[in-house]
């Protein structure tokens, strides 16, 4: 069965998962070579595409999350590549659970979960590449990895250099903004690689999750400026909650920074407390705020 809709952009197919992506789905990337068939990352939709798929040489990971993963138990004898950062993630359960970082009740309910919505098979043959490598696919179709952490610590962009176009993966310009709720997340990490991400050479960036294709740089750095502000927004809402009085970790993240009241997904407490965190280290290192006791007010 089909995707829904495909976008061509000379050997660049992005197959459009639901809702342009929209989690659970993503976005699918496929590159074609005269030598090389290569897949970036393996979303939902992968499963819907078919034959095309099925073809596959090799996978790229931009990097490792369950939602990347959906579509490697249809590769079995394609050759898989991550990130040396996001590597042990790809290739054990204990890998990925070291790298999702949650209490060990949240871990149990997150391998039914994705062993389930998401397929979910390790691969334990996965490979590591580095920042700045590159493929050769033939017919002179070329891929380099610029690595761009913060999402995760291997977290990064896959650029086609000879079509000129940047899957810029979790960086995805949602109106959510981004996503460092991991214990392998970093948010000074993220802050630079937003920087970093608007200074690659391309004329088309692919997201994986819900804008899919951008095509204009002028909408391409607004997008990019309303998601990077979500950060500063987030600073500003904590400090808000502070002016009701001094509270600890636990209270902060049970009035949510990132996910709406209500909201419900194994990992959404630890993704509010583990966020939080880094945003009060961030207040402290600035001055605006104090902790005394496990308890956070404003200077």
């Amino acid at each position: 069965m089909s995707a829904s809709e495909i976008r061509r952009h000379g050997a660049v197919a992005i197959h459009l998962g639901a809702k342009s992506g929209k989690y659970p789905d993503g976005n699918q990337v496929m590159v074609l070579g005269k030598d090389l068939r290569v897949a970036f990352d393996t979303p939902l939709v992968a499963n819907r595409i078919g034959a095309e798929f099925d073809t596959v040489d090799l996978v790229i990971l931009g990097h490792v999350h369950e939602d990347h993963m959906a579509g490697l138990h249809r590769l079995p004898r394609a050759g898989v590549q991550v990130h040396e950062a996001d590597l042990r993630a790809a290739q054990s359960w204990a890998g990925l659970s070291a790298h999702y970082g949650y209490p060990p009740a949240v871990l149990a309910e997150m391998k039914a979960m994705i062993e389930r919505d998401f397929h979910y098979v390790p691969r334990a043959d996965a490979t590591a590449y580095t920042h700045d490598q590159r493929w050769d696919l033939g017919g002179g179709v070329r891929i380099r990895a610029h690595h761009l952490p913060g999402h995760t610590s291997g977290h990064c962009a896959l650029v086609v250099e000879s079509e000129g176009v940047a899957f810029i993966g979790d960086i995805d310009l949602t109106g959510f903004g981004p996503y460092y709720g991991d214990a392998t997340s970093s948010l000074p990490a993220f802050r630079k690689s937003l920087a970093e991400v608007a200074r690659l050479d391309a004329r088309i960036w692919v997201t994986s999750h819900h804008r899919s294709v951008i095509t204009e740089r002028s909408k391409f750095l607004a997008d990019l400026a309303g998601f990077a502000a979500k950060i500063d927004e987030r600073n500003e809402t904590l400090i808000g909650y502070l002016r009701d009085g001094p509270q600890s970790l636990d209270q902060l993240a049970a009035r949510r920074l990132l996910y709406p009241p209500g909201f419900s997904l194994p990992y959404v407490e630890s993704a509010e407390r583990n966020s939080i965190r880094m945003h009060l280290d961030e207040l402290l290192a600035e001055g605006v705020v104090q902790c005394d006791g496990g308890r956070y007010a404003l200077a």
